[in-house]
């Protein structure tokens, strides 16, 4: 599998790459920034680590590459600052983000191509992709509430002293403020997750909040999340390379599941090598069906404030 990384200079574009030479799924591996050296640096190191890892092609690469790419991650934006809401962001990663995409535009895509946007804010921007690049909505989605879910079930995990990989929880809705946790379902190897001794009110309320706040808390120790980041979107890559078919809470633009239309957000999403196979509306709790509404509705409610034509570059997109 070919994958590009626009932003790969970076500290998530770089943590993202690197994971994914460890796993060993990608045979290709481009690195593109808007700071080539940077780009070219970073596809140094990772080759320089090849012998260890795995049989790849890594190398800094130009939008011309992404031409024949299979999978093209955007994790190129702007830094969110220690108080500022990832919905912030906009105003202020948009006009970089239409350039990414008039730039994909131009070097032409894949029909089969797959986009996976990890830029803040991702639901926003996930949209953006959909209504902009001309490609089926099924074949472009973002990082989601992947990385709250991962922090979701470790903080769990560490709460309670239990084995990380064995908790299973989601966090759904908008990547940012009005995200909401999954209690109703969350287990720990099978089990009811709130059937644990510990598992109390005042116990979900401390890991939620702790949840939410986690990517302020990282910005404000070093700067900016970034292993963690990078695991979680190997995550999505590995499902999609391996066609695992996998329910995960990656963000998509949703038709119609849980009442939500016409807009990008989290919900439990079948994944696999074609992008987006089928959005799942399973049963949750009344307060958590309540509070997923809400947080699509916040997400309109900025989305509106955005100004671009959704159609303007749907005449002229080149496709291969």
């Amino acid at each position: 599998m070919k994958i590009a990384i626009i932003g790969g200079g970076g500290r998530v574009g770089s943590c993202a790459a690197f994971a994914l030479q460890c796993s060993g799924i990608v045979k290709d591996l481009i690195i593109l920034d808007a700071n080539q050296s940077a780009a070219e640096g970073e596809a140094l190191d990772l080759l320089h680590g090849a012998a260890y890892c795995a049989d790849q092609n890594i190398f800094a690469g130009t939008y011309a590459d992404c031409a024949h790419a299979d999978l093209i991650c955007i994790t190129a934006g702007l830094r969110r600052k220690p108080d500022e809401s990832r919905l912030d962001l906009i105003n202020r990663n948009v006009g970089l983000f239409n350039g990414i995409l008039d730039s994909l535009r131009q070097a032409g895509l894949r029909k089969d191509a797959l986009v996976f946007v990890v830029s803040n804010p991702v639901d926003i921007l996930t949209q953006l992709a959909v209504e902009r690049l001309g490609l089926p909505a099924s074949q472009i989605l973002g990082l989601g509430t992947m990385l709250d879910t991962s922090r979701f079930c470790s903080l769990i995990a560490a709460e309670l002293k239990l084995p990380a990989t064995q908790v299973r929880a989601m966090i759904l809705g908008e990547h940012g403020d009005s995200m909401l946790p999954v209690w109703s379902s969350a287990t720990v190897d099978g089990f009811p997750l709130l059937k644990f001794p510990g598992a109390t009110a005042a116990f979900q309320s401390k890991i939620f909040e702790r949840t939410q706040k986690s990517g302020a808390e990282v910005i404000s120790r070093k700067g900016g999340a970034g292993w963690a980041v990078g695991v979680a979107i190997r995550e999505v890559i590995e499902c999609i390379a391996l066609d695992k078919q996998r329910v995960l809470p990656v963000s998509s633009q949703i038709n119609g599941t849980y009442g939500i239309r016409n807009i990008s957000i989290s919900v439990p999403t079948v994944v696999g090598r074609a992008g987006i196979l089928n959005h799942l509306e399973l049963e949750l709790w009344p307060k958590e069906l309540q509070a997923l509404q809400s947080s699509a509705q916040a997400l309109k409610t900025t989305r509106a404030k955005i100004k671009y034509s959704p159609r303007s570059l749907h005449d002229d997109v080149v496709m291969r």
